[in-house]
């Protein structure tokens, strides 16, 4: 049977801290804007919040890892020690972090702290895994650039070493992080959580081809090279390279690697990780409720869901790819591409905030349209119930059918169970 593995969920916000352990996690991540990567949506910039978030992971006998891995210049360097005090007073449960010159002065500062390396240090191998071990690191969370097979190998050869991989979440079109087109194209960089996701942008290709001097230029025929242009930046023509591979300039889809979780448990890795600290809560309480789900079934034996796949689909996502983790798929058989029917999948549509007893009904706060009719899925830690919507009021007891979206509140006909639960429309794709 495999070792027990942790499930680290992102928490952005107290909701998200909330939902993650209340659906699940074993653990929750997050850090201060400055340090952490996440300098926008990020709402532990106030440290009453993030003293909240780890009081509240570690009521329930969870852990919190402080996320410190920032690649910071000389500037920041200078108030690290005074900023980063404070946090650290906070008792969380490991930094994690990637910069040399930050880990040096974090273990000369605070010796006790573990430390966990960042996936931002792009580790590939078992020889940087051994490397960081020796500097008393206790963790090291690896690329996501790296396959099953390799992952395999850098256990056998690192025993004594936590390892932590991404299972879910936005991959980005370099090694983890260390992209420069948004520190190119609007001085906002990446590395230090300013990340303007320039990747993810339009853009339009011009045909071209080298002059003498091995310029790309803009042509009319014939078309031997290409040149991209960003929507909002018409006229600026950049050359595009592309191998016999394809190109991988542009936007990657996301990673979803729910079908490799019980290999992951059988290669030994400690900790499968989901990204997205600036995503809702609802995003927080449904990944985790699919990957609790798809590791218990692995630890138990039994087969995998392919209705995880099917949940999964139902988040906003860019397309879904399971990364590096295998090269090509072996089981021609087995449709672990997609698990939803060609016409349906869920939209999140409110929070169950109360319910009044004398009327029947509970109070939603409204995220997305839903109506009378509507056959709504009820998501809670304790199990998901689905229901067709029959009664709605307003706040004054009027009658209607439509709550238009969000900022509004209505009354449903919900069970009284289910204060705090999360509600998803199911609905035909396109509607």
């Amino acid at each position: 049977m495999p070792k027990l593995p942790e499930l680290l969920a992102p928490a952005g916000s107290l909701a998200m801290a909330r939902a993650a352990l209340a659906y699940g996690a074993d653990a929750i991540y997050g850090g201060p804007p400055r340090y952490s990567l996440r300098a926008r949506n990020n709402e532990f910039g106030d440290s009453a919040a993030l003293a909240e978030a780890i009081a509240a992971a570690h009521a329930l006998g969870r852990r919190f890892y402080l996320v410190v891995n920032a690649l910071p210049h000389n500037t920041k360097l200078k108030s690290f020690h005074a900023d980063l005090a404070p946090l650290v007073a906070l008792a969380p449960d490991a930094l994690i972090m990637a910069d040399p010159g930050l880990i040096h002065l974090t273990r000369e500062a605070w010796p006790q702290m573990p430390v966990h390396l960042s996936v931002q240090a792009n580790t590939m191998n078992w020889a940087s895994v051994r490397f960081w071990r020796s500097l008393g690191l206790t963790r090291v969370i690896l690329s996501r650039e790296i396959s099953l097979d390799e992952i395999a190998e850098i256990r056998q050869q690192c025993p004594d070493v936590e390892l932590e991989v991404f299972v879910h979440g936005a991959l980005c079109i370099a090694h983890s992080g260390r992209c420069l087109l948004s520190g190119y194209f609007n001085r906002r960089d990446a590395n230090q959580g300013t990340c303007t996701n320039a990747c993810r942008w339009e853009y339009t290709l011009h045909p071209g081809a080298s002059d003498p001097a091995g310029d790309v230029q803009p042509v009319v025929a014939p078309v031997r090279e290409w040149l991209i242009e960003e929507r909002q930046r018409p006229g600026e023509l950049m050359p595009i390279e592309e191998d016999e591979h394809g190109t991988y300039l542009l936007n990657s889809k996301d990673l979803r690697a729910i079908e490799h979780v019980a290999k992951l448990l059988a290669v030994g890795v400690d900790s499968l990780k989901i990204e997205g600290r600036t995503k809702s809560a609802y995003y927080a309480a449904r990944t985790v409720q699919s990957y609790r789900h798809a590791i218990d079934d692995a630890l138990a034996g039994r087969p995998f869901d392919p209705d995880l796949l099917d949940v999964l689909d139902g988040l906003a996502n860019r397309g879904y790819t399971d990364g590096f983790y295998q090269r090509h798929h072996a089981a021609t058989t087995q449709n672990y591409a997609s698990g939803a029917s060609a016409n349906g999948t869920r939209r999140y549509v409110g929070d169950v905030l109360a319910f009044d007893a004398a009327r029947g009904l509970a109070e939603v706060a409204v995220k997305n349209r839903f109506a009378v009719g509507d056959r709504l899925e009820i998501v809670q830690p304790s199990g998901n119930r689905t229901a067709t919507l029959a009664r709605m009021e307003d706040a004054n007891g009027a009658t209607q059918t439509v709550a238009p979206g969000d900022g509004h509140r209505v009354w449903v006909d919900l069970p009284a169970d289910c204060a705090g639960a999360l509600l998803a429309r199911f609905e035909r794709v396109g509607d």
